[in-house]
């Protein structure tokens, strides 16, 4: 990793505004906290230090344990399906190298993420630190099953793609009335994108957004992970 500036370093304020400008807003990214979000937090940060000038690309790269870094567009579109005020507790599933941890942190009030590879949890967590984000709170654990101990969450953030029926750990997670959660929901090679809502009695609906390919839920309540090991050599996801 880079050593790591304040938000909004000036070295890279240009890199991160022609991303803005090239990949977002014309892909209808509206939402003014979210494009000021992604036009704050330095992605350079949170990739590999080969890979700091392709920091900006339109595209996933890779961080190491096999997971890769969102494309821009997808941390994007995901943290303005939340409609969050900065009022919201979020909690995030799959923490990875920690950007979309950090972009819901300009967003919400609090962030929980849960990570099952620690040491990419660890890195994650040195970033957040010193970029002074003191509002993510990163837990090791099967993500799968969420946080339970923090619930209930105005919002869920899931980025690794679920069976078609999302856990019903995270569903039960969500704050009745308010509740919403992005998450990718499918087969192993293609889901969807789909904005969840729990209304006030409980009852779950769904809709779909955008098809989209991330890596695998894994856990009790995602795929299995012994099957995945023995294909993932030869699949090509990005998340």
């Amino acid at each position: 990793m880079l050593p790591i500036p304040a938000l909004d370093p000036q070295a890279t304020r240009a890199l991160r505004q022609r991303m803005v400008m090239q990949q977002l807003v014309p892909r209808e990214i509206r939402d003014p906290r979210v494009l000021l979000a992604m036009a704050r937090v330095p992605r350079e940060c949170f990739v590999p230090a080969h890979l700091a000038d392709h920091a900006y690309d339109d595209s996933p790269l890779p961080i190491g344990a096999g997971q890769t870094i969102s494309q821009p567009y997808m941390v994007a579109v995901m943290a303005e399906l939340l409609s969050l005020t900065g009022t919201e507790t979020v909690l995030e599933i799959g923490a990875g190298s920690g950007y979309s941890a950090a972009i819901l942190a300009q967003l919400a009030q609090r962030v929980v993420t849960v990570e099952r590879i620690p040491e990419l949890l660890e890195q994650a967590r040195r970033v957040w630190q010193a970029l002074g984000l003191t509002n993510i709170e990163g837990m090791v654990g099967d993500g799968t099953l969420g946080a339970p101990e923090r619930a209930p969450f105005a919002a869920i953030s899931v980025t690794a793609g679920a069976p078609p029926e999302p856990p019903p750990s995270l569903i039960d997670q969500l704050l009745p009335g308010v509740g919403r959660m992005v998450i990718p929901a499918g087969s192993r090679g293609l889901q969807t994108l789909y904005l969840v809502h729990r209304d006030a009695e409980g009852q779950v609906s769904r809709e779909g957004k955008l098809a989209c390919i991330f890596v695998p839920l894994l856990g009790a309540e995602g795929w299995q992970e012994e099957f995945w090991g023995l294909i993932h050599p030869f699949f090509r996801t990005n998340t």
